[in-house]
């Protein structure tokens, strides 16, 4: 039997694009190998709005116009209706998904934070990459996704398609997780690898700005907010803690020098941008019972350069890769290594959420 599952897909830059083709790559293998017929009836942008069509889009065509450079209002198959934004458009059109894939604004969120709210209090399944919205609302949306009886799924807004967050959740169930420690972000992770080969700051950022590691402003990377956000997402998801960005110590890798590189590796170590969450000696937390209110947190939550020993599983992770540690009571120690970044692998991410949500459904 297979189940249907249409889609509103809300951004249609480069994670959006991934996802279409994807979805467009795998349509029959998703059919014959899990039962699923994920059929895109939406598609919203800030230019275009939102277009819907009941019979449902083709990838191919959207992907076609969106790099021709023209707006997707082009796509002129019959039965194609438009709203001029994405709030009219849901609720005309309703959908079984919605994909939140616009660009990631740490300052309050929006306009994902608005998407997503509706979309879960209209009863539609979530799934997005946008780190914007679950940074700083994890637990509100999180709440208003259980009392609705829908899922919000995250997988992409940590370490793109590289199952991070599915093995905290899932993968370690019934693990009592003591401490995270990870590298989040990819960029600040190549010039560290840079400055370790004898590159200086300035050199090492203007190499991954050529490469397109690096944004023309760096500072979300490089200043660590970007790993913040990563980290106040963990914050939420493992330990139930809706933490604040002021209440993780960040110190980004603008100050790091090559002097201290060089002193590092003199004494057997690496400079990591690590992002840290620590329980507390003799504390517990319940992600059912979320605390963090108030001065005496239940966690220690740092973002900072680190000089980590060689033996350290995250002292080797070089280049744009991105890992994570986790510390737990029945398997000690447990790393993920993988990429965090990419326009197919953040699209995996997508899609391993969407598969989680069809296997819930009847």
């Amino acid at each position: 039997m297979v189940k249907e599952l249409r889609l509103a897909l809300i951004g249609f830059g480069t994670v959006g694009q991934g996802l279409a083709e994807l979805l467009m790559e795998k349509r029959d293998w998703l059919r014959a190998a899990y039962g699923l017929d994920a059929r895109l009836v939406a598609v919203a942008t800030a230019r275009s709005g939102f277009l819907a069509r009941a019979e449902g889009l083709d990838e191919a065509e959207l992907l076609r116009i969106a790099a021709s450079g023209q707006p997707l209002t082009a796509y002129a198959a019959a039965g194609v209706k438009r709203w001029p934004t994405v709030r009219e458009g849901l609720v005309a059109t309703g959908a079984d998904v919605l994909v939140e894939v616009t660009g990631t604004n740490l300052r309050d969120g929006e306009p994902g934070l608005s998407h997503i709210r509706q979309a879960l209090e209209q009863g539609i399944h979530v799934i997005t990459a946008n780190k914007g919205p679950v940074a700083l609302a994890a637990h509100e949306l999180l709440a208003l996704a259980a009392r609705k009886g829908v899922q919000l799924r995250m997988e992409a807004t940590v370490m793109a398609g590289t199952p991070v967050l599915s093995t905290l959740l899932e993968g370690l169930a019934g693990a009592r997780i003591r401490a995270l420690s990870g590298i989040l972000n990819g960029t600040t992770n190549y010039i560290l690898t840079a400055m370790s080969q004898g590159r200086d700051y300035s050199e090492a950022l203007l190499e991954a700005q050529r490469l397109g590691y690096a944004e023309a402003d760096p500072s979300a990377d490089v200043e660590g907010y970007d790993a913040l956000a990563k980290t106040l997402i963990l914050a939420a998801l493992v330990f139930g803690l809706p933490l604040r960005a002021e209440q993780v110590q960040r110190r980004g890798i603008a100050g790091v020098t090559q002097e201290e590189v060089r002193a590092a590796q003199a004494q057997r170590r690496r400079i990591k941008l690590v992002a840290s969450l620590r329980l507390r000696e003799g504390v517990e937390v319940s992600a059912t019972s979320p605390s963090g209110q108030g001065p005496a947190l239940p966690v220690e939550a740092r973002v900072e350069p680190v000089a980590l020993p060689l033996e350290h599983p995250l002292a080797r992770v070089d280049g744009v890769m991105n890992a994570l540690t986790v510390e737990c009571d029945t398997l000690d120690s447990v790393t993920v290594i993988g990429p965090g970044a990419g326009r197919r692998q953040t699209a995996q991410g997508l899609l391993a959420d969407l598969l989680a949500i069809a296997r819930t459904r009847t």
